[in-house]
């Protein structure tokens, strides 16, 4: 009796358009369109997420600099085979993006990505993450550690190599946002104690 071979199956690759289908409440990211769920985050990486784009739209006030979006807004960074990504934080300048589409992700790279470290998210799947958005162009990549309340930051190029940050030091907008600083103290203040 002949039976069938087994063949792996491929998953049909996604566009980042059938992502908008997804309800509210689900968040993916497409990487190669391959979707990859992305979890909730906890309070603590809410809480910084949200006090980095604080600090970067206060120094920002009036001025018609760019825009500040939170991890709910998809970037598309590449096509055939589809990346999407949703950095924590991202900032467009205004020269790039002057009016916002009404639906759907915006196609191009921010100039700012801003990642946080979680159990979920470490420094391995976050490099496939740095690397996505230095070849799609991003200017200024930050990556927050809260477990050594360190930072690393990635100035643009394809093979760029992190300039690392201790607790002591600021966070900077480089060509990005000239003439910004954020102590890194102030984006992890909120944590508990490292020795708690």
């Amino acid at each position: 009796m002949a039976t069938a071979a087994h063949t792996p199956t491929t998953p049909r690759l996604k566009k980042a358009e059938e992502l908008t289908d997804l309800p509210d409440d689900v968040r993916a990211e497409l990487v190669d369109g391959v979707m990859l769920m992305v979890p909730l985050a906890s309070c603590a990486h809410g809480w910084m997420a949200t006090e980095i784009s604080y600090a970067i739209r206060a120094w920002i006030g009036d001025r018609p600099l760019g825009r500040v979006f939170d991890s709910s807004t998809g970037f598309i960074l590449r096509r055939d085979p589809d990346v999407l990504r949703a950095p924590d934080v991202a900032f467009v300048s205004a020269d790039r993006l002057r009016e916002l589409p009404p639906r759907g992700f915006l196609e191009l790279a921010p100039d700012l990505a801003v990642e946080i470290l979680s159990p979920s998210n470490g420094y391995v799947a976050m490099s496939r993450k740095i690397a996505d958005y230095l070849r799609a162009g991003v200017r200024l990549v930050w990556v927050l550690d809260p477990e050594t309340r360190t930072a690393a930051v990635y100035d643009g190029g394809e093979r760029a190599l992190p300039r690392w940050l201790e607790p002591h030091e600021a966070l900077d907008g480089g060509a990005v946002l000239p003439g910004f600083t954020v102590p890194l103290a102030r984006c992890f203040a909120g944590l508990a104690p490292l020795d708690a």
